[in-house]
């Protein structure tokens, strides 16, 4: 496996106005890389944190069948809208994902809402409720064990995530690897450097210029 590549920060897709101030996307030169990498043609593909649908997007274009869990109703309408596959992306909770009566899927491409180590509200409710930390990262491993129950064994599950900086680093990136590999074989990292006009000063957006591509796969063995 690689341990870095190199890919442009911009992305394709125009976005409405009530979007564009808090347009936390990935790009889809991201999705695609994987899911070349990673599948074929009529594979399911599933985004549990599925934001504004750029993995749902890219995979409708490349001949996967889309999935999508989004907790932001204004999100899933906007996504619902514009895919040709009609009723694949669900407004609901990662957490109640097996009560969606989903099919196996093939791959798993994400982005979990990120949260610093000194914040209070909990990201996996949209901050609409209080937690710490530790209880988002049990919250985050906690997902991903009941999402193992819907994947196919030898499917691969990459989280796309970044450190923060701060008054202190929070070490996100590292922090969830290690919680996800108890649940799911860890294969590794690979690193993306960003470039292009969306990279402002240099920086991926959180005081880097770079991201963590973290690579799982469902085996026998966890």
């Amino acid at each position: 496996m690689k341990t870095f590549i190199l890919l442009d920060k911009d992305t394709k897709r125009k976005l409405p106005k009530e979007f564009q101030s808090d347009d936390n996307r990935f790009t889809e030169n991201l999705v695609e890389y994987f899911l070349k990498r990673y599948t074929k043609a009529h594979d399911k593909v599933i985004d549990i944190f599925a934001g504004l649908g750029t993995t749902l997007f890219v995979a409708e274009a490349l001949g996967r069948i889309p999935f999508g869990i989004e907790y932001d109703e204004r999100r899933v309408e906007y996504v619902d809208l514009r895919k040709t596959t009609k009723s694949t992306i669900i407004h609901g909770d990662a957490y109640q994902l097996n009560s969606y009566h989903l099919p196996e899927m093939d791959f798993v491409i994400t982005s979990p809402p990120y949260m610093h180590k000194d914040e209070d509200q909990n990201p996996l409710t949209a901050y609409s409720t209080r937690g710490d930390y530790q209880s988002y990262l049990n919250g985050l491993q906690e997902i991903f064990t009941r999402l193992k129950t819907i994947l196919k064994t030898g499917a691969h599950v990459v989280i796309e995530v970044s450190n923060l900086k701060g008054k202190e680093v929070t070490t996100l990136a590292w922090d969830i690897a290690k919680k996800i590999s108890h649940v799911l074989h860890f294969h590794g990292e690979l690193i993306v450097g960003w470039q292009g006009k969306n990279t402002g000063d240099g920086t991926y957006g959180y005081g880097y210029d770079h991201s963590y591509c973290l690579v799982f796969q469902k085996t026998e063995l966890v």
